[in-house]
C-alpha cells in the first residue's frame, strides 16, 4: 500500500478471472491479471467544532441510497447530462454509498461532538439516525470539453428513532475541477469534493440534535 500526498490510497490490485466456456474462455484469459488501481478516500482526522462538550446521544449512519448507476466500485464520470461511463481500469475500495457511509461516520467522529456514532446502534436502537440519499458522486466533462469537474451532492435528513420524526433536511453539495484529466488528477478532484461535503456535514449535525 502506498500512501499518496492527497487524502486517498492507492493500492495495487489484480482482477479475479472469470470461469468462461465457449468461445468466450480467450476472452477471459486475455483479461486475467490485468491490473487494477484502487482508491480509498479519507475523511478529515479533526474537525473542530463551536459546542463546549459532547452530547450524551447515538446517532446511526444509515447506508445512504441511490442509483444503480452510483450503486458499484467503479469511478463514475458523465460526458453530458444523460449518459454514465466508467473510468477504466481504476475502482473505488468500497461500492460509492459504502464508501460515503464511512466518510459521514469518521467525520462525525471527529468533531467528537456525539456519545457514539455507528452504522448499528449499541442497543435496541439509537437516538438518532441519518437518512441519505446519494445524488452525485461523480466527474463531469467540463464546458471546454477538455477538462472534467468532480460533482458531489447528497439529500440528509435526521430522523429520532423514538417517534420517527423527521427533525432536520439538508442537501449538501461540492465542487472540484480536476488538474488533469488523468486518473489520478479526477480521483484527486473526487477526494477533495468528498471532504469539504462530509466536513459541512459534520459542522451541520450537532445544531441539529442540540
Amino acid at each position: 500500500m502506498k500512501t499518496q500526498r492527497f487524502p486517498f490510497v492507492l493500492v495495487g490490485s489484480t482482477a479475479l478471472m472469470t470461469v468462461l466456456t465457449g468461445c468466450s474462455t480467450l476472452s477471459a484469459l486475455n483479461d486475467v491479471s490485468i491490473p487494477l488501481e484502487v482508491y480509498e478516500l479519507r475523511a478529515p482526522e479533526s474537525i473542530a467544532l463551536s459546542i463546549e462538550q459532547q452530547m450524551p446521544v447515538d446517532v446511526i449512519i444509515e447506508l445512504p441510497t441511490t442509483s444503480g448507476a452510483l450503486s458499484t466500485d467503479r469511478i463514475m464520470i458523465r460526458p453530458n447530462a444523460l449518459q454514465a461511463q466508467y473510468l477504466p481500469d481504476v475502482r473505488w475500495g468500497d461500492p460509492t454509498p459504502v464508501m460515503l457511509q464511512t466518510l459521514m461516520l469518521r467525520a462525525v467522529e471527529a468533531t467528537n461532538a456525539v456519545r457514539y456514532v455507528g452504522r448499528q446502534p449499541l442497543a435496541s436502537n439509537g437516538d438518532f439516525a441519518v437518512v441519505t440519499e446519494l445524488v452525485d458522486f461523480q466527474a463531469e466533462l467540463a464546458e471546454d470539453g477538455q477538462t472534467t469537474i468532480a460533482q458531489l451532492k447528497i439529500i440528509v435528513r435526521v430522523v429520532r428513532e423514538i417517534d420517527a420524526n423527521i427533525l432536520a433536511s439538508k442537501t449538501f453539495t461540492a465542487s472540484v475541477p480536476a488538474a488533469t484529466t488523468q486518473n489520478e488528477a479526477i480521483a484527486t478532484a473526487l477526494s477533495d469534493a468528498s471532504t469539504a461535503l462530509v466536513t459541512d456535514f459534520a459542522r451541520w449535525l450537532p445544531s441539529v440534535l442540540k
